[in-house]
């Protein structure tokens, strides 16, 4: 076993644990400037079990939708080894049903008294609309099934999308497993073309990766209900169709690549984005040639900007766009394990392990990965202990072994 192969598994052990650290977490997160203490329900994923309050650490003590959803698909390519899972994944289905029924029209007159005055500048304005249907586009809430009080984007429609995903990649066992998908195809079905914040959480439009999971969602969700529900089918079926056209249109044949986004103010500097990586990943869209000029335009970009990849052009440190500001502003672990994932899925099985011999150069001994890496150091930066980047490696890992 060569130090690559032990790597792998040493850190499928670390990241696995990454994973039951962040569901149903035991830490109880206090937000004093906000007057809020915060008790994880049994079903919710945080995407970092670890307390931080912008110290410089971001605080991530939330649920997000779309992390949440990656994580328990993870979950589920650990079932042989997580004797639990099942039962962490219906905890998760049922935490999810009971967030529908928040509103924000139930908070006292005075909530926002509660917050420090200095904290208050940070508190949302639009409490009161978050209830029907805008509860499956809230991009986030409390792991205590309590809305997110503060200032964050949204609407993001992405989340419902991937949850209706990993319901049927699970299978859909129990009631409560198909109301809560049910309840997200007619989410998404009413929704896949309006205009929403992006993966990033910082641009509002018409985004590839939320059109392309919502394109996948309706048409596998269809299928699941040709014998169930004939017209909710058809329907289904009809606006997976209309979106994969509208997909193909973000095919910039002139550039050589696939734009991340279409925005009313016309093209955007970020349209060269690993989203569009993403996407193809966690839709399980085929590796064609428009996705694979687009992650050759990606890979050559962060090659020549990160210093970390002086010397590794074929297989670079992977950041999310050029121009990246956010803390490090640089590799994400969870962009570069979705390069190794493309490539096993495009049947490059050298060049994937390259990607992931990169990863190895910059990971902690003790496999706790944030959610950055420095591009000029390598060393960790922004969130810690992210649990997307542990589901990142093991959805990667999955896919190097199926192919192998």
């Amino acid at each position: 076993m060569n130090a690559l192969e032990r790597w792998i598994a040493q850190q499928t052990l670390y990241s696995t644990a990454g994973l039951l650290r962040s569901i149903s977490s035991n830490v109880i997160k206090t937000r004093d400037g906000f007057g809020q203490v915060i008790v994880p329900k049994k079903g919710s994923v945080v995407a970092s079990p670890v307390p931080a309050s912008y110290d410089p650490d971001p605080d991530y003590f939330f649920h997000w939708y779309r992390d949440s959803a990656l994580v328990m698909d993870a979950l589920r390519l650990m079932r042989d080894v997580v004797p639990e899972a099942r039962r962490h994944f219906d905890d998760f289905v049922r935490f999810s049903l009971v967030l529908s029924a928040l509103d924000g029209r139930a908070a006292p007159q005075d909530w926002q008294s509660q917050a420090e005055p200095e904290f208050r500048k940070f508190l949302r304005k639009d409490l009161p609309a978050a209830h029907g249907e805008a509860i499956p586009a809230e991009t986030r809430v409390n792991p205590d099934g309590t809305l997110d009080i503060t200032d964050w984007p949204r609407p993001q429609h992405d989340g419902p999308a991937l949850r209706a995903l990993t319901v049927m990649r699970w299978g859909v066992e129990t009631l409560e497993d198909e109301t809560l998908l049910r309840g997200d195809l007619d989410f998404v079905l009413r929704h896949a073309r309006m205009p929403s914040f992006d993966i990033w959480e910082e641009e509002v439009g018409l985004h590839y990766y939320t059109l392309r999971l919502c394109e996948a969602a309706l048409r596998e969700g269809g299928c699941w209900l040709v014998n169930r529900d004939a017209a909710r089918a058809k329907a289904c079926l009809f606006e997976a169709d209309i979106l994969g056209r509208m997909l193909h249109e973000y095919w910039l044949a002139g550039d050589g690549f696939v734009r991340s986004r279409v925005l009313a103010s016309g093209r955007s500097a970020k349209e060269l984005d690993i989203a569009v990586i993403l996407a193809a990943n966690h839709a399980r869209e085929p590796c064609r040639e428009p996705l694979l000029a687009t992650f050759d335009k990606l890979a050559a970009m962060f090659a020549s900007s990160y210093a970390i990849n002086r010397d590794r052009p074929d297989a670079p440190a992977m950041g999310r766009y050029a121009g990246d500001t956010y803390y490090a502003g640089g590799a994400y672990y969870f962009s570069t394990f979705a390069a190794a994932e493309f490539c096993y899925r495009a049947g490059d099985r050298a060049r994937g392990d390259a990607f992931l011999e990169t990863v190895r150069q910059f990971a902690p001994a003790d496999g706790i990965l944030s959610e950055q890496f420095d591009q000029n150091s390598g060393a960790q930066a922004s969130a810690k202990d992210l649990a997307w980047s542990h589901a990142a490696f093991l959805t990667c890992i999955s896919n190097r072994q199926v192919r192998v």
